[in-house]
């Protein structure tokens, strides 16, 4: 298993959009305009996304390829698909 913690890509990203948040839930609670509002839920959705591929990009150089080159690669190849179904269907 890969450990994000030290990831000063995915960290950042992550701590951005948190602090997006709170931002968006300043701007409700201030009434500003839906449409501002609704960029910056956006920009913590891409956040999200990058982190979110930047995460299942180290979990396939490491995890997937480790199970490939042992021969049990099917089930790591399926959590991978289900994620990518489960991702395209929200999309």
């Amino acid at each position: 298993m890969v450990s994000h913690k030290d990831d000063s890509e995915v960290m950042n990203s992550l701590k951005t959009a948190r602090g997006q948040i709170d931002g968006i839930l300043k701007m409700i609670d201030e009434e500003r305009y839906c449409i501002d509002i609704s960029k910056q839920i956006f920009a913590v959705q891409s956040l999200l996304k990058k982190a979110n591929m930047k995460i299942l990009k180290d979990h396939m150089h490491s995890c997937v390829l480790s199970a490939v080159s042992e021969g049990s690669g099917d089930e790591k190849i399926d959590e991978i698909i289900y994620i990518l179904e489960k991702y395209i269907d929200r999309s």
